[in-house]
């Protein structure tokens, strides 16, 4: 038996700050030779950090990164084992994304990424160019420092693999892993038996799926032993790197890391039978007939032995069941990781969240209470690094440390209820209540008296003073007053998170937690510059619905039993009077429910719709439920709001992204901000399909329509699709 013992590891990096980042890939493989391993594969662009972005373009990143290769093959770590580690390279003025593998204080070979991600989130072309020389492996010049380390002045550079005396090894970078061409076809047709890719994936709701299946996928097909290593943590933007380093093997997972943490290091080994994947491959008869003709692939010799003699009780790892997280979970777990590293990263000392009671500010809270639970748990399993961090950003003295969750959160956490003459007792007592099962010091502040002093100026200034709606008032006069309510309350939360800590004798400062979610977010319904403008958002890429359902989770996994009552209360801004005959409710004021904007918000822009084709998509979907007329009235009032509102993502709370449908203007969704928002072509578009409907006599009238809806027939495509009247005023509409 061939047995070779891998290693992979999840490595939280910090972009830019080499000395972290050097830290751990150190860290990783003393801990990868101590598990006996001879092969360890880093992140990518572990040195530097994935999200260094336009540093990238800057001569010093490309330079220091070599620095730091440079202590790692001066210090002995690479001895006795073969290491793959990320960084950029520049080769002839081109700059790549490489993997560069070293091996007894030497380099072996450098593999330039050749496949770039380049959508949604990720803008590689920007900073990298992708290799496109497949038929052979050309000279690298090494830069006279390190050529002095290695006794080297070339090294091989290039696609290819490693050809060792008893285990062949090539690489893939992260994007490879999902191509329709990867490199693995045919590096495995050439004999390649280990492939280990070099990984900088965030985190997405339900995405892991397809990243575990990918590999099992990819080792399924073509035999195999595939090594996954992945960023984890907050490396300075909105992105969470959601870890989940993994080992297969024919299809097989055997080993698997952590998703969310809040560790540094994770490193995880296995132990593979090499010939298990030559019997795979060899009792498959297609691909044996593939690659006997197969396309050579350019390889670099090395007349070294990475695998172990067979000795008596040395056993294969052996698969494993693999883990994923619930929704829910992922909810709780990912935001409070990206929290604690922003916390600790940033050198605050805690966070201060505006807590309305609703549903939104009341997830927040939840979450920030997860991270303080996840440190207490982490320090009693004995994580110096995160007991450390707690003890300087909780301030503790004497060698005091947090042993509570509660505890820690009175600490570090602020949570400020800011009510108005508008605000409901219901609301008063659910944010008090969450408060404290949490454990965050919280503050009731009435601010009838700011709100009218601004009125009072304004009265004094224009001689009018504007009333609400339900008193008389017109759409601008209460929407006027709403807005007033929503901005001082920002300026509030601001004031408190810089004096609050002065105030109780504390140093440093607090960041402004935002909570507003991704479809109030696509449909605009929130005010310019209100609570949802803070430092930092870590539910602002999360849709409503799947904040319901963590809101009932964590009442019972998190121990937050007020929450349920949270989900329950209907969502309202609570920003107009309370009267006997009308109270204000949020889907009432935007004319769409929050399901309904979550479907308009994937047709948007996971399916690439405009006006026109979710008409037609929504026609189908809506068949039997709604009439071509009454989807064409949905549509275009969703569009008119969106086109009207577009212009408050430009200045969107830095928000943890989450969902693939998210409106971020920054780098996900990057879209105009001025638009006609009569959309005159793409409705008018629409109404000829309506009336094109309607000469065919397939679909039922309006008035049958309504016939079905006064029968119990409220829900669009079976259920929870509320039909609901489209033509309420928008209490925050261009604000």
């Amino acid at each position: 038996m061939r047995l070779l013992r891998v290693a992979t590891c999840n490595l939280n990096q910090w972009a830019m700050d080499f000395d972290t980042n050097l830290r751990n890939v150190k860290e990783s493989i003393a801990r990868a030779k101590a598990a006996g391993a001879a092969v360890r594969v880093g992140p990518e662009l572990e040195l530097t950090g994935y999200g260094c972005e336009d540093h990238f373009l800057e001569q010093d990143t490309a330079a220091h990164a070599w620095e730091c290769l440079k202590d790692i093959l001066s210090g002995g770590y690479t001895d006795g084992i073969l290491c793959s580690i990320g960084m950029p390279v520049i080769f002839k003025s081109v700059r790549y994304n490489c993997q560069v593998f070293c091996l007894n204080s030497k380099i072996i070979m450098i593999r330039p990424k050749i496949s770039l991600a380049n959508d949604g989130n990720y803008r590689e072309f920007r900073w990298f160019s992708a290799w496109t020389f497949k038929d052979e492996l050309v000279d690298f010049q090494l830069p006279v420092d390190i050529s002095e380390v290695t006794s080297q002045d070339t090294v091989p550079f290039g696609y290819g693999f490693i050809q060792f005396l008893d285990v062949s090894l090539a690489a893939e970078t992260c994007e490879e892993l999902f191509t329709a061409n990867a490199p693995r076809i045919d590096l495995a047709l050439n004999g390649v038996e280990v492939f280990v890719n070099a990984s900088g994936s965030h985190h997405q709701l339900r995405k892991l799926s397809l990243r575990i299946d990918s590999m099992r996928n990819a080792t399924l097909a073509c035999g195999g032993v595939y090594m996954y290593a992945n960023q984890q943590g907050c490396d300075g933007g909105r992105l969470y790197y959601d870890g989940c380093c993994c080992i297969a093997v024919n299809g097989d997972v055997v080993a698997q890391g952590s998703q969310f943490s809040l560790k540094d290091v994770e490193v995880l080994d296995a132990l593979v039978d090499l010939d298990a994947v030559s019997s795979y491959r060899a009792s498959v008869s297609s691909f044996r007939e593939q690659a006997s003709h197969r396309t050579n692939v350019p390889f670099v010799k090395v007349p070294y032995k990475l695998c172990k003699p067979f000795e008596s009780g040395m056993v294969p790892t052996g698969p494993v069941e693999v883990m994923y997280h619930c929704p829910e979970e992922e909810i709780a777990f990912g935001p409070s990781c990206w929290l604690w590293d922003y916390l600790r990263r940033s050198r605050a000392s805690g966070f201060l969240l505006p807590l309305s009671g609703g549903a939104d500010s009341s997830s927040v809270a939840a979450i920030v209470g997860c991270m303080c639970q996840l440190v207490i748990k982490d320090i009693e399993n004995g994580d110096e690094q995160v007991k450390a961090d707690a003890m300087r950003i909780g301030q503790y003295k004497d060698g005091e440390f947090p042993k509570d969750s509660r505890e820690l959160a009175k600490r570090l956490f602020y949570t400020v209820y800011m009510g108005t003459e508008n605000s409901s007792e219901g609301t008063r007592s659910r944010a008090k209540r969450l408060a404290d099962e949490i454990g965050s010091f919280h503050l009731d502040v009435p601010i009838d008296s700011v709100v009218s002093a601004l009125l009072s100026l304004f009265e004094r200034l224009t001689g009018k003073r504007p009333r609400y709606k339900v008193d008389g008032g017109s759409d601008t006069e209460n929407l006027g007053l709403q807005n007033i309510q929503a901005r001082i309350r920002m300026v509030l939360a601001f004031m408190m998170a810089s004096l609050m800590p002065w105030v109780h004798n504390k140093s440093g400062f607090y960041l402004v937690l935002g909570s507003s979610n991704v479809d109030e977010g696509l449909r605009g319904y929130l005010t310019k510059y209100d609570c949802s403008s803070a430092d930092i958002n870590p539910i602002g890429s999360v849709s409503k619905q799947d904040l319901r359902a963590f809101l009932r989770w964590a009442a019972i996994h998190l121990h937050y039993s007020s929450l349920a009552e949270v989900e329950a209360a209907p969502p309202t801004a609570e920003l107009e009077p309370i009267r006997a005959n009308y109270n204000q409710l949020d889907e009432v004021d935007m004319g769409m429910t929050y399901e309904e904007l979550s479907i308009y918000g994937r047709l948007r822009k996971i399916f690439r719709c405009g006006p026109v084709s979710m008409f037609q998509n929504l026609c189908h979907r809506w068949c039997g439920s709604l009439s071509p007329s009454e989807v064409a009235d949905k549509v275009k009032h969703f569009f008119k709001y969106y086109a009207i509102n577009r212009h408050k993502m430009t200045v969107l709370t830095p928000s943890y992204h989450a969902e693939s449908y998210s409106p971020e203007d920054n780098r996900f969704d990057l879209r105009q901000f001025l638009y006609n928002s009569r959309w005159p072509y793409q409705f008018r578009k629409i109404d000829e399909l309506v009336q094109d409907m309607d000469k065919d006599g397939k679909w039922e009238s309006s008035t049958e329509g309504e016939l079905r809806k006064r029968k119990g027939v409220t829900s669009a495509q079976g259920g929870g699709m509320g039909v609901i009247a489209v033509g309420s005023a928008n209490p925050s509409a261009g604000s």
